[in-house]
């Protein structure tokens, strides 16, 4: 899966837990939360529902680093990578 595809998938996600997201607003490079208002519940489960889409273990000591849009699709890209 490119990383076109997991942005896509990131994007879908996010928007069925705060459908008022609008894509063309969103900055890839600016932290995602503050973006969308999402609180810390919902951010869980936005996690959450990337492990499950996915496939991808997202063990919590990781949150802090999955800041931006980018951040996500980055790791996800990675941690999707066959060792």
């Amino acid at each position: 899966m490119s990383e076109t595809d997991i942005r896509v998938v990131v994007l879908a996600t996010l928007k069925s837990i705060a459908p008022e997201v609008e894509e063309a607003t969103l900055r890839a490079d600016r932290p995602l939360r503050r973006q969308v208002d999402l609180d810390s519940i919902d951010w869980l489960h936005f996690l959450t529902q990337l492990h499950e889409k996915l496939k991808v273990e997202i063990p919590e000591a990781d949150y802090a680093r999955l800041v931006t849009l980018d951040d996500l699709v980055t790791y996800l890209a990675r941690a999707r990578k066959p060792s």
